[in-house]
């Protein structure tokens, strides 16, 4: 059984499937933040998607992370690692790449076990 958390138009914002969500890139509400706060926002959302799935950040497996810039990765890091558990962390890969809106600055998909 396939479980779509909270479907748009064209996409969920997490899918569960076989005890694994997968999130969708999650980006900051506010473009006008720099890297640090949509940092914060965006994993403050994986958190409350994981919550809502049962689960938490102990249980990642995966990370893709995208940047603008990628001059921007220590700052990216600074709040990750604040946020990470580091006795459980996933695989994970950082890029940089031209992002949907000019605002955005950070991306992240995750995939944990339920």
């Amino acid at each position: 059984m396939i479980k779509r958390l909270h479907p748009g138009k064209r996409f969920c914002e997490a899918v569960i499937v076989n005890g694994i969500i997968t999130t969708a890139g999650i980006t900051g509400r506010d473009e006008a933040a720099d890297t640090i706060g949509q940092t914060r926002d965006i994993l403050a959302q994986i958190d409350a998607l994981l919550a809502e799935a049962g689960t938490s950040k102990s249980n990642l497996i995966s990370a893709s992370i995208w940047l603008r810039d990628i001059a921007h990765f220590d700052q990216m890091n600074e709040v990750w690692d604040q946020w990470i558990d580091k006795d459980n962390l996933p695989v994970r890969a950082t890029v940089e790449a031209r992002l949907a809106a000019p605002g955005l600055l950070v991306e992240i998909q995750v995939s944990a076990v339920v």
